[in-house]
């Protein structure tokens, strides 16, 4: 008989404590959560203090039973699920279910998935955390009363289906307001003075006017660069001082969860879902060859940047072994929590030192290697020697007054540099931004005071301030984490449901706020301006901290939250703006019936529609040109004959994406998909246009489901040159834009300009 029950969340998991655990023990997998807040109603009563009222959820019912059926069999259950509050929520409601076996139960809690931190858990199991889960409880119930108060609200003012979020509409609001600053910015000129010159010895370089009379200069337009230029037409150049300067630069962190998904972002453009699930993968286990699974990293939900003592003797014996000397620092390094950090867990680290990237290579799809190799490197560059830099800056004056200057920057020793560099985001404030200025990467050559200097051209330059950059996915997290909105377990889901809902787009990698966005956020702020208050939410997150803590009572929490909340949603039915009601005139006149037409709200935005409607279903779209007038936005007729009334189709674009439509709308509602006028090479079909529910634009055969043949990356209607295929496709390769045949076997590719060619 089997005297131990080990329950854990997935499978992957279960297959790897298995190989580590032996005969006398059983591993289950729960899939997740087994309870939940039901699904069709809020579930929370709240007239006794906020008790929950949870349920099976649908689907697991089987799941349970068979764990209860090993739990009858077994001396003592382990609950092994993930160290965090929602593994504890799992932990806690799946013991309520075997409360009554009177079996043993433990905590047994774990930060890697290798053997000896599992047997060191089993050995030295805990009780289970009961502030852990009422932090998760108080934050679920949070979430519950958020949505389900408010989202019916949106319902009947914008739109059905809508939904608001404690933390997912402020998270709305940033990117609405980045969005404002963008578009109300007004940028400012402002010149530059370049010179540049020769040495005695090459290369020649350029030198930029730092000072004007000991003063910053501030050139704001051409007639003062020119005035400048005039007074130093005549002026010699010589080297007038050369500082010298060793600089060194710091390895970062290893990971934690936030910038692990930014550094994916940026480096490998993954979405932070997809970052999260792959780490989930490697964390839980994989196949690695005769070793089976095995977990290769530490547990990825993690805000404390702390390494265990012999994972920093481990990496440093790496680093000693692999790498030349003056790689390995006298000390190990380490690194400060920020204050907010709850430290319960490592940084996001390798496991085992053994199991190097090229080691485990042949066993990991291509994105686990990636982001694997990525956090290795990561890891194992923060315990290498800094990197050190000659620094040299030289400054020449020209007629006493004008002083030019340039830095230039040599590698003394690359130290961590040889295996990592963090990458960076878009500077998040608008400013003088000049890609241009000779900063700390120009080469210059051997100076010396006194040494002059030949002029060969001067560069004016004319430069404008810039707006802030959109977010992207990696800043949107940098700011979700610097504003304390959100915790590392919901950044992912934060950025994936604001653009499953709707409320911004994702347009080479830059956010935007819809339409929709700005408006529901827009009445969020004006009605519930605590929930959509920045500092308000990140309070909260604090609370919730604290719940975990044992240091605030959870139903405390909700009771002071919801005092304040239930007077908003008191006045919300009257003083919320109801789009749905909205009309406003129009100098467009109805084709149909002669009437003014209205701009009215419905499910795919602001539309033209006539105002006697049901009797007239007249509908346009229309667009505001730059002076705020309304203009028709006529339609595209094809020459596709709709089969069902022999009309011409019209190009509609709709939530998802372009379409054909009858013209003869609304006494004909026939659509078909866009057509591209591609030849499918599987069936012969048309290849059409879609969109993913991701927003992703694909294409795929018309013949579909019979024929499935689907394309990700946009055609080119003309044949390969070299092997005759009917079309290329356009990708992204090393950073420039190709076109190349689609043929595996074929070779052929080519640069494209931006203007070279269309694609379908």
């Amino acid at each position: 008989m089997k005297k131990y029950l080990v329950i854990v969340e997935s499978p992957a998991k279960s297959k790897t404590l298995g190989k580590y655990l032996g005969s006398d023990y059983v591993v289950a997998a729960s899939i997740g959560h087994i309870k939940d807040l039901p699904g069709k109603k809020m579930g929370v009563d709240l007239e006794n203090n906020f008790k929950p009222e949870y349920e099976i959820i649908p689907g697991k019912e089987k799941i349970l039973e068979a764990i209860k059926k090993a739990a009858r069999s077994s001396e003592i259950i382990y609950l092994a699920t993930d160290p965090d509050r929602e593994g504890e929520a799992i932990a806690w409601h799946i013991a309520e279910e075997l409360s009554s076996k009177k079996k043993e139960i433990y905590r047994a809690t774990f930060h890697e998935i290798t053997k000896t931190a599992i047997l060191n858990a089993i050995a030295n199991p805990g009780r289970l955390n009961k502030f852990l889960f009422e932090a998760q409880q108080a934050r679920r119930i949070l979430d519950r009363l958020v949505g389900y108060k408010i989202s019916p609200l949106l319902w009947a003012k914008v739109k059905s289906g809508l939904s608001a979020g404690r933390v997912q509409s402020v998270a709305v609001r940033l990117i609405c307001e980045r969005e404002e600053k963008i578009q109300n910015f007004k940028p400012e000129e402002y010149w530059t003075i370049d010179a540049q010159v020769r040495a005695d010895n090459p290369p020649d370089f350029i030198m930029r006017l730092i000072s004007i009379n000991e003063k910053k200069p501030n050139i704001k337009n051409q007639a003062e660069a020119d005035a400048i230029l005039k007074d130093l037409e005549n002026a010699s150049f010589k080297v007038t001082k050369v500082e010298k300067k060793e600089v060194q630069r710091t390895p970062a962190a290893p990971f934690i969860t936030s910038t692990l998904q930014q550094e994916a972002a940026r480096r490998l453009r993954f979405p932070s879902k997809m970052t999260m699930s792959i780490a989930q993968h490697l964390y839980e286990g994989v196949p690695v060859g005769e070793e089976g699974h095995v977990g290769l990293i530490s547990y990825m939900r993690t805000d404390s940047v702390r390494i265990s003592d012999e994972a920093l003797s481990a990496v440093r014996g790496f680093i000693k072994t692999n790498y030349p000397e003056g790689c390995l620092p006298p000390q190990p390094r380490l690194f400060k929590n920020k204050k907010s950090a709850q430290d319960a867990h490592e940084a996001i680290r390798p496991t085992s030192m053994e199991l190097t990237p090229e080691r485990v290579k042949p066993f990991l799809k291509k994105p686990q290697f990636l982001l694997y190799q990525l956090i290795w490197n990561r890891f194992v560059a923060s315990q290498m020697a800094n990197a050190v830099f000659l620094q040299t800056r030289v400054e020449s004056l020209a007629n006493k007054i004008y002083t030019f200057s340039v830095t230039g920057l040599t590698t003394v020793f690359p130290g961590f540099l040889t295996i990592y560099d963090e990458g960076r985001d878009d500077e998040p404030e608008g400013g003088n931004q000049n890609p241009d200025a000779p900063d700390s990467g120009h080469k210059i050559p051997p100076l010396k005071e006194g040494d002059p200097l030949t002029l060969l051209e001067w560069k004016p330059g004319q430069n404008f301030t810039q707006p802030p950059p959109p977010f992207t996915e990696s800043s949107l997290i940098k700011e979700l984490e610097k504003r304390g909105i959100g915790r590392p377990s919901t950044y992912a889901t934060i950025v994936t449901t604001i653009q499953d809902k709707e409320y911004v787009n994702r347009e080479k990698g830059k956010f935007h706020p819809t339409e929709l966005g700005n408006i529901v956020t827009n009445i969020l702020v004006k009605t519930f301006p605590e929930i959509m208050n920045v500092q308000f939410t990140a309070m909260m997150e604090d609370q919730l901290d604290r719940v975990e803590e044992g240091d605030v009572n959870w139903v405390d929490l909700l009771r002071s939250f919801y005092n304040q909340f239930e007077k908003r949603l008191s006045e919300a039915p009257t003083q919320m703006r109801n789009v749905r009601g909205e009309s406003k005139p129009t100098e467009i006149v109805c084709e149909k019936c002669g009437a003014r037409m209205v701009i009215r709200w419905g499910k795919r935005g602001h539309f033209l529609a006539c105002p006697n409607y049901p009797s007239c279903k007249n509908t346009k779209e229309f667009k505001t040109d730059e002076n705020g007038q309304v203009q028709v936005v006529k339609q595209k007729e094809t020459e596709i004959k709709c089969e069902k009334c022999g009309r011409p189709m019209v190009v509609r674009t709709g939530k998802r994406g372009r379409f054909l439509a009858c013209s003869g709308y609304p006494d004909c509602r026939n659509t078909k998909p866009y057509p591209i006028g591609v030849t499918c090479p599987k069936c012969g079909g048309n290849m059409v246009e879609r969109m993913s529910q991701k927003g992703r634009v694909f294409y795929s055969c018309s013949n579909y489901p019979d024929c499935r043949f689907v394309l990700r990356e946009t055609p080119i209607k003309k044949p390969c040159p070299e092997c005759a295929a009917p079309f290329l496709i356009v990708e992204w390769r090393s950073g420039k834009k190709q076109a190349r045949c689609p043929n595996e076997k074929c070779s052929y590719h080519r640069d494209l300009t931006e203007n070279a060619e269309g694609a379908a």
